[in-house]
């Protein structure tokens, strides 16, 4: 560490009256235990905010030591990009989530989890639009975009956002909403952290007292009829019924089917919606209930075990067909360790409707959303991280031919550049220049990948 970098870190811990952590402190042991296992070098240190003025000095003692930052919310993004060298900025401590259920609005802070939120919209009967795991940090999710159950009847989750308080790159905090910095608001979502630091956010709320949800567990001998009717009927199902699908390791190692039905409907129809998605084969377990919105997302939780190594590939496909379900059969018989699945996530109805133009986020025709995951236990050697990093890599390459252009830029790091691009589509252009606009000195480059010039193309098929 610098002599200037020492300084400037010693004065900001003045300013922050302990809530500055150093590697061998317990708090920064805490804070960069994230669900991706760290790999490179870790951070010099990291602000643990309470308040937009903390990030603001966290920013200007980045900027004044010229080292990178990041931003720490819920920890799960797989690529690690939550640490940086650097100044890692743990937003975990501003998790406060009001409801002003009169206007059907949620104020939520930018180190909120999902849980955080349901845990005070339940009990209101009301829910806002999350992913499908309750641990994940709601303002990553939300600036990348947001599948989840509720996505066909009330969209991605950053169409339910309607402000944001953002410390910007050069420490200014900017309220934006549809009618108030306007650029920022559209580059904000589907743009990621690109282009300042969220502290706080208002989302729609909608009215919904429960949910008709759980997992449906069928053998694997079974996949290919269990998940090729499953997609016959996802692909005739209403709005309010939303899908995930997927192959994971069972309680003894060896894969299974499962299904994951949402029904956010009218709640009498809830039970005959789900019906036909009981008779696919040979049901080996089944916890589908009427149940609260926020315990649905509990189903995920137990995957996402903090401390391990985790390598992800993802892709669009138009729809879940008999190819590609063959290669996701192939894929799963090929695994090398129970901490290998393949998930889908639908994108359809309402969040279909939304013009590509209106948010960063422009990808904007039904489709599937491929997970390949590939978990496994702190540094079991190269070899095994070498098989880990190849399986996935070729379980998303067998689906090359069959995928649209892009994929979700949550999941894609700086090595698919091109593939971020093309994300992006007719908005790659406009998200480029709010970059340069937004953040001309690169500051929050641990973001998300975003489109750089030479990559620019036209709107994906």
């Amino acid at each position: 560490m610098t002599e200037l970098m020492a300084r400037t870190l010693n004065r900001l811990g003045q300013q922050l009256r302990g809530r500055l952590s150093l590697p061998g402190d317990e708090s920064f042991t805490a804070a960069t235990s994230i669900w991706a296992k760290p790999t490179g070098r870790m951070p010099r240190a990291v602000v643990h905010c309470r308040t937009p003025e903390d990030v603001q000095l966290a920013i200007w003692t980045a900027r004044d030591c010229d080292v990178p930052v990041s931003v720490r919310g819920g920890g799960h993004d797989w690529a690690g990009r939550a640490l940086c060298e650097g100044l890692v900025i743990d937003m975990s401590g501003m998790n406060h989530v009001a409801v002003d259920a009169k206007n059907r609005v949620a104020r939520i802070s930018g180190g909120a989890r999902a849980s955080d939120v349901t845990a005070v919209t339940d009990p209101c009967g009301l829910a806002a639009v999350t992913g499908s795991v309750g641990a994940v940090g709601m303002t990553g999710l939300t600036l990348g975009g947001g599948y989840g159950p509720l996505i066909g009847r009330f969209g991605l989750a950053l169409d339910n956002l309607l402000f944001a308080e953002v410390v910007m790159a050069d420490g200014r905090i900017l309220v934006t909403k549809h009618d108030q910095e306007r650029e920022l608001f559209w580059a904000l979502r589907g743009g990621g952290g690109n282009f300042g630091v969220v502290t706080a956010m208002h989302h729609r709320v909608h009215d919904l007292p429960a949910v008709r949800s759980g997992m449906l567990v069928y053998p694997f001998s079974e996949a290919k009829a269990v998940l090729e009717r499953s997609a016959e009927i996802a692909a005739a199902a209403p709005e309010a019924l939303t899908m995930q699908l997927g192959l994971i390791a069972g309680p003894d190692g060896i894969p299974v089917v499962f299904i994951a039905p949402t029904w956010c409907g009218e709640p009498g129809e809830g039970e005959a919606q789900i019906a036909p998605l009981l008779n696919l084969g040979s049901l080996l377990a089944s916890t589908v209930g009427t149940i609260r919105y926020g315990a649905a997302l509990a189903a995920f939780d137990d995957y996402l075990v903090n401390g391990q190594r985790v390598f992800m590939e993802t892709c669009w496909l138009p729809a879940l067909a008999s190819d590609s379900i063959e290669a996701f059969i192939d894929a799963m018989e090929m695994a090398p360790s129970q901490g290998c699945a393949i998930f889908t996530h639908e994108f359809k109805g309402a969040a279909s409707r939304v013009r590509p133009e209106a948010t960063a986020f422009g990808f904007r025709r039904d489709h599937v959303l491929v997970e390949v995951l590939a978990t496994f236990a702190d540094r079991p050697g190269e070899l095994e991280e070498a098989r880990h990093r190849r399986w996935a890599r070729d379980a998303r390459l067998a689906l090359d031919e069959m995928a649209l252009p892009g994929g979700y830029a949550n999941f894609l790091t700086e090595s698919d550049a091109i593939r971020a691009a093309s994300a992006y589509g007719g908005n790659a252009g406009r998200l480029a220049e709010a970059k340069r606009r937004f953040d001309p000195d690169n500051i929050f480059r641990s973001a998300i990948p975003l489109p750089r010039a030479e990559e620019l193309v036209a709107d994906p098929v």
